[in-house]
C-alpha cells in the first residue's frame, strides 16, 4: 500500500513554501528549489543583520568626520577631545547632529578642539 505522507509533512512543505512567497518562478512553487532558496535566504538574512550593525558604523564615521573637518579637525582628533571633555554621545547621534543640526554640532567641536 502506497503512503502518501500526512498533514505533518504537508504542513512543514506548506512552511518553506509560506517563507518563499515573493521568489521568482520554481524558487515559490516546487518544493525542493524554493526549500534551497529559503535556506540560502535564511542565511543571507543572518549574516547581514551583523553586516548592517557594521555598515552604518561606517556610514557615522564618515559623516562626522566630514563635519569635523569643517572645523579643522580630523575625525581621531574630534573623537579624542570628546573623549577628554568627557562627552558622552555615541557615534549615532554626532552623525545626525552634523546633519540636522549644524550649530550644535559647531559647538561639540569647539569643545572637543578646546580640550586638544
Amino acid at each position: 500500500m502506497r503512503v502518501k505522507r500526512g498533514f505533518k509533512a504537508r504542513r512543514r512543505r506548506n512552511k518553506v513554501l509560506k517563507l518563499a512567497k515573493g521568489f521568482r518562478g520554481a524558487r515559490s512553487k516546487l518544493y525542493r528549489t524554493a526549500a534551497d532558496s529559503v535556506d540560502k535566504a535564511l542565511m543571507y538574512a543572518y549574516r547581514d543583520r551583523r553586516v548592517k550593525k557594521r555598515e552604518f558604523r561606517r556610514l557615522w564615521i564618515v559623516r562626522i568626520n566630514a563635519a569635523a573637518r569643517m572645523h579643522d579637525l580630523s575625525y581621531s582628533k574630534f573623537m579624542h577631545g570628546l573623549r577628554l571633555a568627557d562627552v558622552g554621545l555615541d557615534r549615532k547621534v554626532l552623525a545626525d547632529l552634523a546633519i540636522f543640526d549644524p550649530g550644535a554640532f559647531s559647538k561639540i567641536a569647539a569643545t572637543a578642539s578646546a580640550q586638544l
